[in-house]
């Protein structure tokens, strides 16, 4: 068995529980650490239970949660030179026990095997993650500015896919509270996915695996559940793809518990 469950995901922070039968662990930690374990218990999962935490890249809201977390709990953080070094800047982050993996390769941990791949967004070595266990295969695509062939092509063999539909084009274009320059950088190659750029990846992924869609990190200004599962559903359906599950995830609630490859 293997599920995944969102436990909150927004601009405001980005948190995901993996589960197999031998292997608890977390994806990015950018909850408050108070929040994570909230959260978990909410799951039934005690925060010793986790067997690893995973980072994507180093923003604040991924990773936030790190320092207060490993000065609690003895938990294993799994990433990249580049993103390790920079949060070592921290001079809390000594505390941690980093596992440090080449982008691009991949490694085990118990039950789960995680590939990994390079995503383009504005951090220093930002990534994303293919799960598998057994047959069974989860994505986890978040804060990219667009998906590259390679982007594409990792992602194709997902029963179940996290991908961010950060905003709505037009009520970015129209929003008043950003600057235009701001509205670049969201829009540019190392910004952020858009819900129709998101809906283009689940797209592309049609005829291969694919059973379920899981929307995350919506803009709380420039988005909204509806409008982020409207877009996609309509995209989906339109192909056929009526089979094609599709779940936006909350900031502030967690989500159900999605058992990859079972709709």
């Amino acid at each position: 068995m293997f599920f995944v469950t969102i436990l909150g995901s927004g601009s405001a922070g980005n948190c995901a529980l993996v589960e197999t039968p031998q292997c608890r662990l977390l994806i990015d930690g950018g909850l408050s650490a108070r929040q994570i374990a909230a959260r978990l218990a909410q799951c039934g999962v005690n925060p010793l239970e986790i067997d690893a935490l995973l980072l994507t890249h180093e923003h604040s809201d991924h990773s936030g949660a790190l320092n207060v977390w490993c000065k609690q709990f003895p938990t294993p953080v799994y990433c990249n030179r580049l993103t390790a070094e920079a949060l070592q800047r921290d001079p809390a982050a000594q505390r941690t026990d980093w596992r440090l993996f080449v982008t691009g390769s991949a490694f085990a941990i118990k039950d789960l095997t995680i590939e990994t791949f390079p995503v383009p967004h504005d951090a220093v070595e930002p990534v994303g993650f293919v799960l598998h266990h057994g047959g069974e295969s989860l994505g986890f695509l978040t804060d990219l500015g667009v998906a590259t062939k390679l982007v594409q092509e990792r992602v194709r063999q997902a029963q179940t896919l996290v991908i961010e539909t950060n905003h709505d084009e037009k009520l970015l274009q129209n929003d008043t509270k950003r600057p235009w320059s701001v509205k670049q950088r969201i829009m540019s190659r190392h910004g952020h996915l858009s819900n129709a750029a998101a809906a283009t990846v689940l797209f592309e992924m049609l005829g291969g695996r694919l059973q379920r869609a899981v929307l995350g990190h919506l803009s709380r200004d420039c988005n909204s559940p509806e409008l982020a599962v409207g877009t996609v559903r309509a995209r989906l359906d339109g192909a056929g793809a009526h089979h094609v599950e599709v779940f936006s995830a909350s900031q502030r609630e967690v989500s159900p518990r999605f058992q990859v490859a079972a709709v």
